[in-house]
């Protein structure tokens, strides 16, 4: 793929990528395998929260997202409030002429338009409006690709996003909510589609054994979450994460008890400490934490496990690519939305208010019904495949016009 100028097209891709959190770097991962079998000439860079880790992993030149090295860090010292201060100033010219160096932009996936999880204005929310600003005042093309977004309760969080949105060149949603909340925000969403999770174009492992006549169970995968309740939950964040973390436990134990192996599954470097705990209260030798570094790693415990209750976003995901039957620790409107388009809607807990006895239930029924549900997300994901050819070619004719001539960009107001 080459520009107008004959040169090959300079793609930049941008979020919080290489940072700890599985599911964003599981959508880089997606498009770039698109992206290199389209578009093989196509020359990509990042500008990202984790440039070592994403220039090692996925084989592309990547620049610091943040000039100030502690931006996620709480600054309570002057020296450090001035510091970020200056980053803030410096990060519009970094920005900038980072953007100028491209003919396209992408943002792969993510929440970017969502506080579902704590979030400052002055974040990553500010971030993402230098980039679309800038894309538009030079002329790059900038697309928010198969992003999740959610009704923001803080009005300078909202502000910055619903800016953020109508600047971009190309926007496109994970599920209908978001696309509902944005239009709930003021942007115009008339042309912008809905598709499947990008994760979701990620290559599925095989599904392990079942087990003989009489042998034992394959594992259940617990996935869990540093959760701490939302953007608008703070003064109670706490005792939310306390009592996730108790009703957690005590469905593990339960599940020790009955004899059930146990496999602990995170999707952030911060989950990390929840496991420790659960695995100091359960005391089991039938419970043991994954070592997963990628979606994929994900995907393959999933796949060998009979069952899987999960509560970040892309460890439903991964368990819904391999066709595991699942259970969801829903914390956002999000997680209820993929489950009812993969057709397992009855099987939502909420992940504020974790009663292990109800759970408990829940899951059996869920084993149950196990048969079935496999059937039902074999099919959903032959849906959710065909979807995603359908993204991905959308995305070709709005930010690679030189592709033919029908392929006009689509600039949204």
């Amino acid at each position: 793929m080459r520009s107008a100028y004959g040169t090959p097209v300079r793609v930049g891709v941008f979020g919080l990528l290489g940072s700890g959190n599985l599911g964003n770097d599981g959508s880089l991962e997606a498009l770039l395998g698109r992206l290199r079998a389209d578009h093989p000439e196509a020359v990509v860079d990042a500008l990202c929260g984790g440039p070592e880790t994403v220039a090692k992993r996925y084989g592309i030149p990547a620049t610091r997202l943040h000039w100030y090295r502690g931006e996620y860090r709480t600054a309570s010292r002057a020296g450090a409030i001035a510091a970020k201060g200056l980053g803030k100033l410096v990060d519009v010219f970094r920005t900038a002429a980072w953007v100028r160096r491209h003919d396209v932009v992408i943002v792969p996936g993510m929440g970017v338009l969502e506080a579902t999880l704590p979030l400052r204005p002055w974040g990553f929310p500010y971030s993402l409006l230098l980039l679309c600003a800038t894309g538009r005042l030079f002329g790059v093309r900038v697309a928010l690709v198969g992003v999740g977004a959610a009704a923001i309760g803080s009005r300078p969080t909202r502000v910055l996003v619903r800016w953020s949105a109508r600047l971009a060149a190309y926007r496109s949603y994970r599920d209908a909510q978001s696309r509902d909340a944005m239009r709930a925000m003021g942007v115009d969403t008339a042309r912008d589609e809905v598709y499947p999770d990008l994760a979701f174009a990620l290559p599925a492992p095989a599904a392990g054994a079942p087990p003989g006549p009489g042998g034992p169970p394959r594992p259940v995968c617990v996935g869990v979450m540093a959760f701490h309740g939302g953007d608008d939950d703070r003064a109670r964040a706490e005792e939310i994460h306390r009592r996730y973390l108790d009703g957690t436990t005590r469905f593990v134990r339960a599940l020790a008890a009955d004899g059930r192996r146990v496999r602990l599954l995170t999707g952030d470097a911060a989950d990390g400490a929840v496991v420790d705990a659960i695995l100091d209260a359960v005391d089991s030798p039938l419970v043991s934490a994954a070592d997963a570094a990628s979606l994929a790693d994900l995907m393959k415990e999933a796949a060998a496990a009979d069952a899987v209750v999960a509560t970040r976003y892309h460890n439903l995901v991964c368990a819904l690519r391999v066709g595991t039957p699942t259970l969801a620790l829903s914390y956002a409107a999000k997680s209820d939305a993929l489950m009812a388009r993969m057709g397992l809607d009855a099987y939502c807990h909420p992940a504020r208010e974790v009663e292990p006895d109800r759970l408990l239930e829940q899951f059996r029924a869920l084993e149950r019904g196990s048969a079935r549900l496999r059937r039902i997300l074999a099919e959903r994901n032959r849906i959710a495949a065909r979807r995603l050819e359908d993204q991905f070619t959308a995305l070709t004719a709005a930010l690679f016009p030189a592709a033919g001539p029908t392929h006009a960009l689509r600039e949204t107001p």
